[in-house]
């Protein structure tokens, strides 16, 4: 790591948790380090096969757009200052594993109340509410998320066998206003980066019809 006062700084990927109610953030999680390749695959919301063929050309809404990151987490820099990460030294990157756990399970206290609820009686159990998942990558990619698979491979482990290594992979959907609606905090979080990605085709240089080899069309 270079310590040149005109370097410039490292943006970090991350995720950002929201409390779906208040709208207050719950944590901000920076990956170690960004990865080096992002998948994005966005499935067309067609009016369907059985359309009429007037319909053809509509679209019932935004795209289904889901993410895959691969990110690396390593112990091995906190490790040469033991002082400053004492929790790594103790348990080496699990604790950051769990933070990442905790996106696809719901909290401990919520499942005890759910059985303290059923234990009385209740005949409808409402099904427990995660935070909102924000995926962050730079100013411009803001985006509400549902985690939809993860994968951990852990790796080199200490005496008390806490991994000092791990690859996680993640598969995220993007939410839009079809999940969410236009009111709610996701949903504003999602109209902004479909705008912010109009703005960004505005930019796009144009071409005519001899670039593609033809005078125009029959």
């Amino acid at each position: 790591m270079t310590t040149y006062p005109n370097s410039p700084r490292l943006t970090k990927a991350g995720l950002v948790l929201v409390d779906p109610q208040s709208a207050k953030v719950r944590r901000v999680i920076a990956l170690q380090y960004n990865p080096d390749s992002l998948t994005r695959r966005l499935q067309a919301q067609g009016t369907g096969d059985s359309a009429e063929r007037s319909e053809a050309l509509r679209l019932k809404g935004p795209a289904v757009e889901t993410l895959n990151l691969e990110a690396e987490i390593d112990a091995v820099d906190q490790l040469e200052f033991p002082d400053q990460h004492r929790s790594v030294v103790e348990a080496g990157v699990a604790p950051s594993l769990a933070v990442l756990e905790s996106l696809v399970n719901p909290a401990a206290a919520d499942l005890l109340a759910n059985r303290a609820r059923a234990a009385a009686g209740m005949l409808e159990i409402v099904p427990m509410e995660s935070a909102l998942v924000l995926f962050v990558w730079g100013a411009q990619r803001i985006q509400p998320v549902r985690v939809t698979d993860f994968s951990i491979t852990e790796e080199a482990f200490d005496p008390s066998l806490n991994p000092l290594r791990a690859k996680v992979s993640l598969g995220l959907r993007v939410l839009s206003v079809d999940d969410l609606g236009f009111d709610h905090k996701g949903g504003g979080l999602f109209m902004a980066y479909l705008q912010a990605r109009e703005r960004l085709a505005a930019r796009a240089a144009a071409v005519g019809f001899d670039t593609l080899g033809i005078g125009g069309l029959p």
